[in-house]
């Protein structure tokens, strides 16, 4: 069987997968989402996750021809506008007021890629609907949570204290943390790179 890479450093990815028995090398791609962003202006978040999850298993793919390569992102999108990560408390402070007391959408693809041929590909979307919390609340929780939420998108983590500001929650875990892992696991098992 093939080596199999995640090219992905998330925690949350490399757990899931794990969780699952893959054995797996995570590696971070030489990919510049940022790049890819600019020069596809305007995606819808789905279509997004999909060229970002795509060109990050191409990316490497090209430097481990012989490797199953996944590579997976994830977008959140609400009220017709795509979230980034916010890099700064300030920013991540705007970002969760403009969601609060309202449902936003993540978009979570993931893409298997060999010798630079995308093999496979596939998006699924979770909902969250945030609850009308407090700016004492809010200030609060970003106490907490620490500098992490500032590099994931919407700013919190749902496997951690993000959850507190959540009202409700409409999907997969396995979504929500970034990564379809059941139909991930079915391609590998179809495509002969883990056991059926």
């Amino acid at each position: 069987m093939s080596m199999i890479i995640l090219a992905s450093q998330s925690k949350a990815r490399r757990a899931l997968l794990t969780r699952a028995g893959v054995n797996f090398t995570a590696l971070s791609p030489d990919y510049d989402e940022d790049a890819a962003k600019r020069q596809n202006p305007g995606l819808d978040g789905t279509a997004l996750a999909s060229l970002l999850a795509t060109g990050k298993a191409t990316a490497a793919s090209l430097q481990h021809t012989d490797a199953a390569v996944i590579g997976a992102d994830q977008t959140l999108s609400c009220d017709g506008r795509l979230y980034d990560k916010p890099g700064s408390r300030s920013a991540a402070r705007q970002q969760l007021l403009d969601l609060r007391g309202k449902t936003h959408v993540l978009a979570s693809a993931v893409a298997l890629v060999r010798g630079g041929t995308l093999l496979w590909s596939t998006v699924e979307e979770a909902r969250i609907t945030f609850r009308t919390f407090s700016e004492a609340a809010l200030d609060s929780y970003l106490d907490e949570a620490g500098e992490d939420i500032l590099f994931s998108v919407g700013a919190y983590h749902y496997e951690g204290i993000g959850l507190r500001l959540m009202e409700s929650v409409e999907g997969s875990d396995h979504v929500i943390l970034g990564l379809p892992v059941l139909p991930l696991l079915a391609c590998l098992r179809v495509k002969g790179f883990i056991a059926p």
